[in-house]
C-alpha cells in the first residue's frame, strides 16, 4: 500500500493535545491518547494505522501531560517530530502548530486524531485516493449511520458534491436529518493548507480555532465516504472506550482464528494485541492472553487462565482452570492444570505442576526466577520460594515448601515444612547436602 498518490510525499500530524474532560479523570490523570486498550495506548493503534501508508514527515502534537505522549513517541515512533500546544486553544491552532514543525514539507498532509483506536488504514488510503481522484485541495473522510446525534453534518450539492460541514448546534431540523457526519479526519494539500489555518475565526461556544473553518476556507473539497463509519468514532468517555475495547477485541480474535487457533468462546476470550498464537492451538472460555506472549502449536490455554507479561508456551503445553502465567517459559508437553501461579519461571519440558502450587517470586524489593526442571513433578499445594530450582525428574510432596536458595537436587524427593529431601527409596544414603530441609 502506498499512501504516495500521484508520486506526493505525505505528512502526518497526529493531534493529541486533549485532556479527555469527558473522562472525569482529573488533573493529575494521564492524557486521554495514553489510556490503555488490549495492551497498548489508544495513540498506539493509530501509529499502527498510519504506518503501512509511509509518509516520510510525522507531527505529534502534545499538550495535557505531554510528557507521557512524548515518552511514548520516543520509544514507538522515534521519527516522529513532538511539538507542544499549550495552552490548548482548539483543533485549528493544533494543525497550525504541526505544520510550523515542517516550514519546508510540501505535499499531502493527513491529519488524523490520537483517540480513534479503530482506525483502518484502507478508509485512510480511501480518502486520500478520493481527494487525488476528484483533483480537490482537502478531502474529508465522513461515515453514515443512523444518528449521527453532535456530530456535524456533512452538507452536499444536489449532484452530490461536497458543499460544505454544519455543525450540530448550527443545523437546521432538515440538516439534522442528515446521517452523513464529519469525522474530523482530513487531507489538505500543504499550501492550501497552511493559508486556509492562518487567523481563523474564535467566534464559537468555545473560543477556540477549528479545523473545519479551515475545511470550509479551501476552494474544492472532496468528501470520501468511509467503508467502516464506526471505526471513525473517537473515545470521549469510558462506555465509547469500551466499544472501542470490543471492536479492536473483535478483530484480534477473528485474525486469530482465521490463521487457525481453536477459540472455543470469542465472546469470553480476551486477547491483547502483539500475541503470537500458532495453528491448533486451543483457548478455552474466559481466558486472558495479554500483549508478547507466544503459544506454541497443539498448546492449550483455559478456561479461566490468565497468561501476561511475555509468557511462553511452547508446543503442547498446557495452562488451565485458573492458571495465571507472568514472565513464565514453558516448556513442551509441561502441564498446570489448576490454580497456580507461575510468575518468573521456567518450566522444563514435559513437568508437570501440580494444583494450587505457587512460584513466590517477589521478597519485597526484588523479583526472583524459579526453575523446574524437565520432568519434574511439583506437587500439589506446594510453595517454591525464589530463587530456587528443581532439578530435572524430581518431585515435591504436596504442601512441600521449598526455601529460596535451597535447591531440590535431579532425580530427589522433598517434603515438608521446611521441605527436606529424602533418602533414596533403594535406601542408599544421598549426599550429606542433599538430606537438608530444601
Amino acid at each position: 500500500m502506498n499512501a504516495q498518490t500521484g508520486g506526493r510525499p505525505l505528512a502526518v500530524l497526529l493531534l493529541a493535545a486533549g485532556k479527555g474532560t469527558r473522562l472525569g479523570l482529573g488533573d493529575a490523570a494521564p492524557p486521554k491518547v495514553m489510556l490503555e486498550c488490549l495492551g497498548v495506548p489508544l495513540i498506539e493503534h493509530v501509529r499502527r494505522a498510519l504506518e503501512p501508508l509511509g509518509a516520510t514527515r510525522s507531527v505529534v502534537v502534545t499538550g495535557h501531560a505531554a510528557e507521557q505522549v512524548e515518552a511514548w513517541a520516543e520509544k514507538a515512533w522515534p521519527d516522529a517530530i513532538t511539538t507542544r500546544q499549550i495552552p490548548q486553544n482548539g483543533t485549528g491552532q493544533a494543525v497550525r502548530i504541526a505544520l510550523e514543525a515542517i516550514p519546508d514539507f510540501e505535499g499531502d498532509v493527513l491529519v488524523v486524531y490520537g483517540d480513534v483506536p479503530q482506525l483502518r488504514t484502507d478508509d485512510l488510503q480511501r480518502l486520500l485516493d478520493g481527494r487525488h481522484g476528484e483533483d480537490a485541495l482537502a478531502g474529508v473522510l465522513t461515515g453514515e449511520i443512523e444518528d449521527p446525534g453532535w456530530l456535524g453534518r456533512i452538507v452536499r450539492t444536489p449532484s452530490g458534491a461536497f458543499e460544505r460541514i454544519v455543525e450540530a448546534r448550527d443545523a437546521t431540523d432538515n440538516e439534522l436529518a442528515i446521517r452523513e457526519f464529519n469525522t474530523g479526519i482530513y487531507v489538505f494539500d500543504a499550501a492550501a493548507l497552511r493559508t486556509a489555518v492562518v487567523d481563523l475565526p474564535t467566534d464559537n461556544d468555545q473560543g477556540e480555532e477549528y479545523a473545519t473553518d479551515a475545511v470550509g476556507r479551501i476552494a474544492s473539497v472532496a468528501g470520501v465516504l468511509a467503508n467502516d463509519p464506526l471505526a471513525l468514532m473517537g473515545v470521549n468517555d469510558f462506555v465509547e472506550l469500551a466499544d472501542a475495547t470490543r471492536a479492536l477485541r473483535t478483530r484480534v480474535l477473528e485474525a486469530h482464528m482465521r490463521a487457525g487457533v481453536h477459540i472455543v468462546d470469542p465472546e469470553s476470550t480476551f486477547i491483547e494485541v502483539d500475541v503470537e498464537i500458532a495453528p491448533t492451538a486451543r483457548v478455552l472460555p474466559f481466558t486472558h492472553i495479554g500483549k508478547g506472549c507466544r503459544i506454541g502449536a497443539g498448546a492449550e490455554v483455559g478456561p479461566f487462565a490468565r497468561l501476561r507479561g511475555n509468557t511462553v508456551l511452547e508446543d503442547g503445553a498446557v495452562l488451565g482452570n485458573f492458571v495465571e502465567a507472568k514472565n513464565a517459559h514453558v516448556g513442551k508437553g509441561a502441564k498446570a492444570k489448576h490454580l497456580t501461579y507461575l510468575g518468573d519461571a521456567e518450566v522444563g519440558p514435559k513437568a508437570n505442576v501440580g494444583c494450587g502450587v505457587v512460584t513466590a517470586n517477589y521478597d519485597g524489593k526484588r523479583k526472583h526466577k524459579t526453575v523446574i526442571g524437565p520432568e519434574a513433578s511439583i506437587g500439589s499445594g506446594t510453595i517454591l520460594v525464589a530463587p530456587v530450582e528443581v532439578g530435572p525428574g524430581a518431585v515435591t510432596g504436596a504442601n512441600a515448601v521449598i526455601r529460596a536458595g535451597h535447591d531440590v537436587p535431579p532425580g530427589t524427593t522433598a517434603v515438608g515444612v521446611p521441605a527436606r529431601v529424602l533418602p533414596k527409596q533403594d535406601g542408599e544414603a544421598q549426599e550429606e547436602r542433599s538430606s537438608e530441609p530444601a
